[in-house]
């Protein structure tokens, strides 16, 4: 039983990630999209302490604290950063954008 629960929590687990491998990249270019237009005003400046894209030493501690809490941040917004970046995107674009800079940190 431990076994069966166990390769059923892995495969949860692992199951985003294949999509996103499936999809071509769309996911990732999709997120791309977004911070061209709308993430790049303060990432790529370091603007208000963000985090700047490619910075593996500004990003490793926010990595750490996982996707659903860099998504609270992305979501909600935090110190300068608005809601959404100040976007109107939806959820899935957002997380797009968040795995994207994550990608680009590791």
């Amino acid at each position: 039983m431990l076994k069966i629960a166990s390769v059923i929590a892995l495969s949860l687990a692992v199951l985003p990630a294949l999509s996103m491998a499936s999809d071509g990249g769309d996911h990732l270019k999709k997120g791309e999209k977004l911070y061209k237009s709308a993430c790049i005003a303060c990432h790529s400046t370091g603007a208000a302490n963000a985090p700047k894209l490619g910075n593996k030493q500004a990003w490793a501690p926010l990595i750490a604290k996982g996707m659903d809490e860099m998504m609270n941040v992305a979501t909600h917004g935090k110190g300068a950063m608005p809601a959404r970046g100040g976007t109107k995107a939806d959820d899935e674009t957002l997380r797009a954008a968040v795995e994207y800079m994550v990608s680009r940190a590791k």
